[in-house]
């Protein structure tokens, strides 16, 4: 009994318990830092497939429909009659004509390149871009009549004699060739996509085509042709505009995102000049007519159109 008592009054050795004390907290500790990921991972924001900051560029194609509107055109004819080599007559004719053309609609290849950043901590970005469609759209009018009033004066006399007429068009074109825009946005991102909205300023190339042009005159009742074979005119201009584009962005990664936007256009007043001398040697009792034709054509441009291109950060 004396020994039991003995043994069970032995005191623990001392490298046990600091063993003990140490696996207990080492079992806190984990038990600690687990709870703290836990907490960190639930109060992390979720991983976001859009960059921060980013250059892009992208290729694609659109839809796109071209509305050239009322073509205001005038025109000035010119005429000097010569028999047997002497002047016997001079005239000139002009006035206005209003060409309702038609919209034409086109699929277009399409690409752009810019750069966006978020604002500090947000979810709120802005950027800018240039974008390039090249429309192809023409719209065709045919047999178009220009109304032209005048008078003519025999050589020697003092008496204008009026008498009205009209141009005649046989192909009137409108066409517009390529577009670029430079487009300012703002928007929003999400974890895979962003949606934007902007406007800036357009630059089109427009080319106004006059196939065919014929000056007839009706000259004390007699319908004459002045101008003689079909002459044909052209004018292309750069003309500025202006643009407004929504769009939305989904990131198959940080690498990549695939765009698509809609956006409309419109054109400031552009006006083409054409001018050109004519010959017509088939007067009437061996007369020959020589002069010129001058006029303008001025209309507005309003494109509208669907993009979708495939695009690169850096």
């Amino acid at each position: 009994d004396r020994i039991g008592k003995c043994r069970n009054r032995l005191p623990i050795p001392r490298g046990a318990s600091m063993k003990r004390i140490v696996f207990f907290l080492a079992i806190a500790g984990l038990t600690v830092a687990d709870a703290t990921a836990q907490v960190r991972a639930a109060d992390a924001p979720p991983l976001s497939f859009v960059p921060s900051s980013s250059f892009f560029l992208g290729v694609g194609g659109g839809y796109n429909v071209a509305n050239f509107g009322t073509q205001n055109v005038y025109a000035v004819g010119t005429s000097n009659v010569y028999q047997n080599g002497l002047l016997t007559s001079s005239g000139s004719a002009a006035g206005p004509a209003n060409i309702e053309t038609n919209s034409q609609s086109a699929v277009a290849f399409s690409a752009q390149g810019g750069y966006f950043q978020h604002f500090y901590s947000s979810d709120w970005l802005w950027g800018a871009k240039f974008a390039y469609s090249y429309l192809g759209a023409t719209s065709i009018v045919r047999n178009a009549l220009l109304p032209q009033a005048g008078s003519f004066t025999a050589t020697g006399s003092n008496t204008a004699v009026p008498f009205t007429g009209n141009a005649l068009v046989q192909s009137f074109q409108t066409n517009v060739t390529q577009q670029l825009a430079f487009i300012p946005f703002i928007g929003k991102s999400f974890d895979r996509s962003m949606v934007y909205i902007g406007a800036g300023p357009t630059l089109s190339q427009v080319r106004t085509t006059l196939n065919g042009l014929i000056g007839f005159a009706d000259i004390n009742g007699t319908r004459t042709d002045v101008s003689g074979s079909p002459v044909n005119f052209s004018s292309t201009t750069w003309v500025y505009g202006g643009a407004a584009t929504i769009g939305a962005s989904y990131f198959l990664g940080q690498s990549w995102f695939i765009d698509v936007n809609y956006t409309f256009a419109m054109t400031g007043n552009n006006t083409s000049g054409f001018s050109g001398p004519f010959t017509n040697p088939n007067g009437t009792n061996g007369s020959t007519t020589v002069g010129t034709m001058v006029g303008t054509s001025a209309g507005k441009l309003i494109t509208q159109g669907i993009a979708a291109t495939i695009n690169k950060t850096f």
